[in-house]
């Protein structure tokens, strides 16, 4: 056995898997001199779901972070994690995007370059791998672990010899949702060694309970490197705390050799630090076994719970768990890591909301048809059809997906000119902007204003103070959002109230009939409610979800037939379709970049004259 090195993940995948990926820089700067003492292998910074947090939720450059934590730790290597041709968003990036990212990273501060796909398929990390290693920088390549009928030992063993062919410098075990038990791991990591002669190292998620006997049974069979997060970090949909490891290993041959003292120093200061993001917390503070079955990632556990929650569907989690084995098994058994993970995490959302894959995402579809690569397993022939025809697609792919990409920087470089009305851009905005464009452009608006700060919760008080009888708040105009139970006479109709609140309308739904109602404010007073007009004056399409508008599909005042493709939206990071549930002249309530709450009125489609 020989001597263990430690790859710290408190400043990425811990904070990424236990409250969102919302811990700000000016968090991480404070204790950089800490961890750049501590004497690790590598500190995992940048990556992941970081890039996107950055911009959606923080108000950060995320470039500006990997350069500020660089020059605070320059002695320890700083590691990110890239999600091979789909680099940090959510789809295939054409080879000269991958390149240049690639190098600009490097350039800013990244040392070990993590390069992962989510459906192993080798052809997806050629590009990210040559750039890597042209930049002069460590390649890891990472295998992504799941337990499904097709992922067996002789096939990780012959993905780990394709990587070492591609020059990869070390390997890591992925465990994304800590399947990877331990005796497992002891049989992987001892066949790798065998097969590749590589350096080992092994990421374990804590979501199932296992991870520590799984580091510790890994070093046993020879990997040389462990991922582990501080204690406050420790955990649940975290990672197993660094300090257990050390002490676990002192005095062995493997021991790391890292001062307990001064990691007890950094757990501290992260203790606090925590406080300030409770909101964000996922509530699997233990071990979760449903994971052994669902197989979701920490990271996208958390995530998902925080979705659920904004689509006020908290109650369905433990249906959507059940949901997302049999959509994994559907797309083909892909391993659950972003985007698969998202991809696979959304349609069981979308399947338990409104009927199994009645509604398809376009993330869904692209995978479905091998977009973003070979899958593991045949997809469901069924889902495959409808996917072909929702893409207007004749075929599958066989090929590597990024070869039917042209290069692409070239036109992202103008489009982001245009979007802002400037002549010259950074490349760093550039490559930002090529990650999530309709993100970018929002960020580059409130860029000037600083990153968001957090504080920490408030204790709760020592007795609580009685509450005072809750009082109904009155209505206001724009409000009135919700489900009733009317009775007119002795008859009783379920009502539903939806505001739009620019055109100071509501549309109610009475039994299934819907009229558009125009609401007139008074001074101070809620004003009664116009006169309703029929059905026949327009039929509205509500958002089934929060979520942004990515592109209008018709013209203002086109016809439309009922089940046509009328607004793209995007909810959970993923695009859908939504319908047209009638046919007539649609009006749009809404435009590209709106962000919508759901049941936003997005459309009306008026139902007088009808189509075809």
């Amino acid at each position: 056995m020989a001597r263990v090195q430690i790859t710290e993940l408190a400043l990425r995948d811990a904070h990424q898997s236990l409250f969102a990926t919302r811990m700000v820089t000016a968090d991480m700067l404070p204790v950089a001199a800490l961890l750049d003492r501590a004497g690790f292998w590598s500190l995992e910074t940048w990556g992941g779901a970081t890039f996107d947090s950055c911009l959606r939720y923080l108000n950060e450059d995320p470039w500006e972070r990997i350069r500020k934590l660089k020059a605070a730790m320059p002695k320890t290597p700083m590691q990110m994690l890239l999600r091979g041709q789909n680099l940090l968003g959510y789809r295939h990036y054409a080879d000269d995007v991958v390149e240049s990212f690639v190098a600009r990273a490097a350039h800013s501060g990244v040392d070990v370059f993590r390069v992962f796909d989510a459906l192993n398929d080798p052809r997806n990390l050629q590009t990210s791998m040559r750039a890597v290693k042209r930049a002069g920088k460590h390649a890891q390549a990472a295998i992504s672990y799941a337990v499904t009928p097709v992922h067996t030992l002789d096939l990780y063993v012959g993905l780990a010899r394709e990587l070492r062919e591609m020059g990869a410098d070390s390997l890591c075990i992925k465990d994304m949702a800590g399947l990877l038990k331990p005796y497992a791991a002891f049989a992987l990591v001892q066949a790798l060694r065998q097969a590749t002669g590589l350096p080992i190292q092994v990421h374990s998620h804590a979501t199932t309970g296992m991870s520590v006997a799984t580091l510790v049974k890994a070093t046993e069979a020879g990997a040389e490197l462990l991922d582990t997060t501080i204690s406050s970090l420790a955990m649940g949909t975290s990672h197993s705390p660094t300090e257990t490891l050390v002490e676990i290993l002192r005095g062995t041959p493997c021991d790391p050799g890292l001062d307990l003292k001064l990691l007890v120093e950094i757990a501290a200061y992260f203790r606090e630090v925590r406080r300030k993001y409770s909101a964000f917390e996922s509530s699997f503070s233990g071990a979760d076994t449903r994971i052994l079955v669902s197989q979701v990632p920490g990271g996208m556990l958390s995530n998902l719970e925080s979705q659920l929650k904004d689509m006020k569907q908290s109650g369905q989690l433990d249906a959507v768990l059940a949901e997302i084995a049999v959509v994994q098994q559907d797309f083909g058994y892909p391993p659950l890591v972003t985007p698969t993970s998202q991809i696979v995490g959304t349609q069981a959302v979308f399947n338990v909301i409104f009927g199994r894959y009645e509604k398809l995402t376009s993330e869904s579809c692209d995978l479905l048809v091998g977009n973003y690569g070979r899958t593991p397993a045949s997809v469901n022939p069924n889902l495959l059809a409808k996917a072909l025809k929702q893409l207007n697609l004749t075929a599958p792919i066989s090929g590597r997906p990024a070869d039917l990409l042209v290069n692409e920087l070239p036109k992202l470089e103008q489009d982001l000119k245009t979007a802002l009305g400037v002549a010259t851009v950074s490349p760093d905005d550039v490559l930002t902007y090529a990650m999530f464009p309709q993100v970018a452009v929002k960020f580059f608006g409130t860029r000037a204003k600083g990153p968001v700060t957090f504080a920490a919760a408030p204790a709760a008080p020592a007795v609580a103070a009685v509450a005072p009888p809750a009082v109904a708040p009155r209505p206001t105009v724009g409000g009135g959002q919700g489900s009733y139970a009317v009775t007119v006479g002795d008859k009783d109709y379920t009502v539903r109230s939806v505001p739009d609140r620019a055109a100071g309308t509501l549309a109610l739904t009475v039994d299934g009939v819907t009229y558009t109602v125009r609401v007139k404010a008074a001074a101070g007073a809620v004003p009664p409610v116009a006169a309703a007009a029929p059905t026949g004056v327009a039929h509205t399409v509500l958002a089934p979800m929060p979520g942004s508008i990515v592109r209008l599909l018709c013209e203002e005042g086109q016809r439309v037939a009922a089940g046509d493709p009328i607004v793209i939206m995007e909810a959970m990071k993923m695009q859908v379709e939504i319908k047209a549930a009638d046919s007539g002249r649609i009006r749009y309530r809404a435009k590209a970049g709106d962000t919508v709450e759901g049941d936003t009125v997005l459309a009306e489609i008026s139902t007088q004259e009808r189509v075809g």
